[in-house]
């Protein structure tokens, strides 16, 4: 029946469901996240080094996650890497894993393949005289690094690292397919048992724009505070 094919009674009804399932996606998030910015770090440090070897492998490591969907790189994960341990530790161990093992790994290669270039954009930007300075009045590498050089590459790196975060949470709606039950996977569950998806998919749009409003608005918070200094100069 045409009149059958939306109704805000079942919105009403789905929207608890798919929304008792939003803290599996801020998960996804937050793991995902934590994972790109360790591996992202090491591999923007390899690059600005320009370690032997490393650093053409890092490159490449960077152009088949720019150059591949996320949906393929998680099916190698949740496929190729059973197969890989498997090979090593001469076991299986990774059937016990639970799927968002799998996701989190997923996700997190894929975001540090990007996170990284903007971290090595980010640490170029220091004025090389500002390391210099640094050592001029007698800190060590690290020091300088850590007391000059990141403070200042962080204000550069916070608005590329908010985009991508934001970005990242809509794009974990894939990790379904791997039979997570996240909000996309209670969506496809509930319209499984009722054959009515519309009104599912309606409830995690809403949720997503919810949720990347108020992403956003934390991190243009953020970003305001960051540039707080500086506007005072400017006044």
């Amino acid at each position: 029946m045409a009149g059958d094919f939306f109704s805000f009674h079942r919105v009403v009804t789905y929207f608890p469901k798919v929304l008792s399932k939003l803290p599996v996606t801020l998960n996804i998030v937050l793991v995902s996240i934590t994972i790109a910015i360790i591996l992202a770090t090491a591999i923007a440090m390899i690059r600005i080094k320009k370690l032997p070897v490393l650093s053409q492998m890092a490159a490449l490591y960077i152009s088949f996650v720019r150059g591949t969907p996320i949906l393929v790189q998680m099916f190698l994960v949740y496929y190729g890497m059973p197969l890989f341990i498997t090979a090593l530790v001469g076991s299986n161990i990774t059937s016990k894993w639970n799927k968002l093992i799998f996701v989190y790994i997923a996700y997190g290669l894929n975001e540090a393949g990007f996170l990284s270039e903007h971290i090595r954009a980010a640490i170029l930007s220091v004025p090389a005289g500002q390391t210099e300075a640094g050592y001029s009045v007698g800190l060590s590498g690290n020091q300088t690094f850590f007391r000059i050089v990141l403070p200042q590459a962080l204000r550069v790196l916070l608005p590329g690292f908010s985009t991508m975060l934001v970005g990242l949470l809509p794009a974990t709606s894939l990790a379904y397919m791997l039979g997570v039950t996240d909000m996309m996977g209670k969506v496809r569950a509930i319209g499984t048992v009722t054959f009515h998806s519309l009104e599912g998919y309606f409830c995690a749009a809403v949720i997503f724009v919810l949720a990347s409003f108020m992403l956003e608005h934390f991190f243009a918070h953020l970003l305001t505070r960051f540039n707080f200094e500086s506007k005072i100069k400017e006044a």
